[in-house]
């Protein structure tokens, strides 16, 4: 009963199966081997554009601030959910990587920025001159913070607010797959046809041991985030251990499979707990993170029964909770905390 993250799983034996075969005999460093050859052709296609630029990095926190300090100046501003990962979670890392860019939290219900709040957001930089930011880029996440998921006419409509004042926008697909599960759409629907100039595509929280790529829509920007991986010190030498996990990872659609298992353990445990009284979730859940609130003395209870989580703040008299399933959690495991619960 373990549902802090799906960070806390480990790997999938696809993955560690190919690390395995990737480390017979040598093979060039630093992105030059054969295996990541493949992965960029195989992404390409999985994205439905034959020009994008490809590279893989170990976190999600560096494959958001490199992805972002391409279109974001050290002046510039950069615009996010106020709940959004870059936001909350990543010690600074997009202003350190940019060079100083100022993040701008976007207000939003369920973890998703609206036009409306991103407008009105956007309506009050850019207008200061010299005195003030310059308009940067925006930064969507997908699975959101809350566990929300936008449909691609949803982000088509922020960037193309993003695009009308010159700037360029990212997704933050740490849980990629878990939002195309949920929405039905292509790769290519929720990113560069929706507006997306570059996506972070997320390995680690679904089943690899420590890999993100980084797509690139735009060429011409390819260079420069070479260069910047290399400076920014994620640029690894032993490189394939990095391209056999992504190339299992999409070998067979296993990021797919992976993701929609942790998806369906979190509409079973969205389920019990709509079932059962005094039981409430903050929002819509349709992937594997919900946010359900219970009364006061539950936490005890769960905690004695062996159940791992986040707490989360709550009103007073109540408790809430961040529940996050994975790819290896099991009808089992959600079952035995209902029961505790």
């Amino acid at each position: 009963m373990f549902f802090t993250s799906d960070n806390a799983s480990g790997a999938a034996p696809e993955i560690l199966a190919a690390l395995t075969r990737a480390n017979a005999g040598f093979a060039r460093g630093y992105g030059a081997d054969e295996i990541m050859a493949r992965v960029t052709t195989r992404l390409r296609a999985v994205f439905d554009h034959p020009e994008a630029a490809v590279y893989l990095v170990p976190t999600g926190t560096v494959a958001n601030s490199l992805a972002l300090a391409l279109y974001a100046q050290p002046w510039s501003a950069i615009f996010a959910h106020s709940e959004a990962h870059i936001a909350v979670d990543e010690c600074g890392a997009p202003e350190f990587y940019s060079n100083g860019a100022k993040l701008v939290g976007v207000p939003g219900p369920d973890g998703k920025m609206t036009p409306q709040t991103l407008s009105a957001t956007l309506d009050r930089y850019g207008k200061g001159g010299v005195h003030g930011v310059q308009m940067g880029a925006l930064s969507v996440t997908n699975i959101t913070e809350a566990g929300t998921a936008y449909t691609p006419a949803e982000i088509a409509d922020l960037t193309a607010l993003a695009r009308a004042r010159g700037m360029a926008s990212h997704l933050d697909g740490a849980r990629f797959a878990n939002a195309l599960v949920a929405t039905g759409a292509t790769p290519a629907e929720m990113t560069w046809k929706a507006g997306i100039d570059v996506v972070s595509f997320g390995g680690t929280k679904n089943g690899c041991l420590g890999v993100e790529a980084v797509v690139l829509f735009d060429p011409e920007k390819a260079w420069e985030f070479e260069l910047r991986r290399k400076r920014g010190g994620h640029l690894f030498s032993k490189h394939r251990f990095l391209s056999a996990q992504m190339e299992a990872y999409l070998e067979g659609d296993l990021w797919l499979r992976l993701a929609a298992q942790a998806n369906a353990m979190g509409a079973r445990l969205a389920a019990g707990l709509a079932a059962k009284a005094g039981i409430s979730l903050r929002h819509p859940t349709p992937a594997n993170m919900l946010f359900p609130e219970w009364p006061e003395g539950t936490h005890a209870r769960l905690a004695a029964a062996g159940a791992v989580y986040y707490d989360m703040p709550a009103p007073q008299g109540r408790e809430a909770a961040r529940l996050v399933t994975s790819f290896c959690t099991t009808e089992a495991e959600v079952d035995a905390f209902l029961s505790a619960l």
